[in-house]
Parts: structure tokens; C-alpha cells; sequence
């Protein structure tokens, strides 16, 4: 279960607007959705997102360098992410699968290196691309 934090109003409204986008946002796209509400400078924007990574409330889809609300309520915070995102229409949706999580958490490559953050992204066709 996700712990509860006291957002700031700048992170308030950056999340609320994040979770109500049907879509990644990217930095400026989101400037320009809240400049209206007092938040003018990117900085502002960029501290925000940071500590709302930080805390697990979004994650950033790297390959789009886009930001997403987080839909796992089990997250492991921003430490272990995984997406799939579909080639065709972009639809991208966390991959909440505990087979996932249980083999990423206890891996360890051919060195012995053990990695405790991840994010990766899955890349495909979603069901409804691979039906057309």
C-alpha cells in the first residue's frame, strides 16, 4: 500500500492533472495545462514531477520522456517499474504481474550484480491493435 504524502499545491495540481490525462504528458505539455493556475516556470514544473516520482505517485515512461499517474496501488514506489506500450496506437499501461516483480527483485546478472530500481518497457501491439 502506497503511504500517503501532504502534496504541495504545485505537485496537487501537477498530479491531478497527470491523473486525469488519458495519455504521458511531457514537461511543457503539462507548463502549458497549469501556467493558468499560477505555475509559470518549467523549474516549478520539473521539481514537482522529481518528487512525484520520487514518491511514487507517476512514472516517467523514458522512451517518451513523459510521465504517467501510477495505477498499482502495490508499487513498489518508483524503484520497480515496468510498461508495455503499444507500437501502434501508443497506449501505454503499467505491468502490475507479481511473477514479474518476484523474478526482477531476486535477479542477478552474470557478475553477481543485484539491482534494486528498474524501469523498464515492454514494447508490442495492445489487443485491440493486433485485432485490426
Amino acid at each position: 500500500m502506497q503511504k500517503e504524502y501532504n502534496l504541495s499545491k504545485n505537485q496537487k495540481i501537477i498530479f491531478d492533472l497527470i491523473d486525469k490525462s488519458s495519455e504521458p504528458m511531457k514537461a511543457y505539455s503539462i507548463l502549458f495545462n497549469v501556467q493558468k493556475k499560477g505555475i509559470k516556470a518549467p523549474l516549478q514544473v520539473y521539481r514537482a514531477l522529481d518528487k512525484l516520482v520520487e514518491i511514487g505517485k507517476i512514472h516517467k515512461i523514458e522512451s517518451r520522456n513523459a510521465f504517467i499517474a501510477c495505477q498499482n496501488s502495490s508499487c513498489q514506489i518508483s524503484k520497480a517499474t515496468a510498461f508495455s506500450i503499444c507500437e501502434s496506437c501508443e497506449k501505454v499501461s503499467e505491468i502490475n504481474n507479481s511473477k514479474l516483480s518476484k523474478y526482477l527483485s531476486n535477479f542477478e546478472d552474470d557478475s553477481g550484480m543485484r539491482y534494486n530500481k528498474y524501469n523498464l518497457e515492454f514494447f508490442g501491439l495492445c489487443k485491440k491493435c493486433k485485432s485490426k
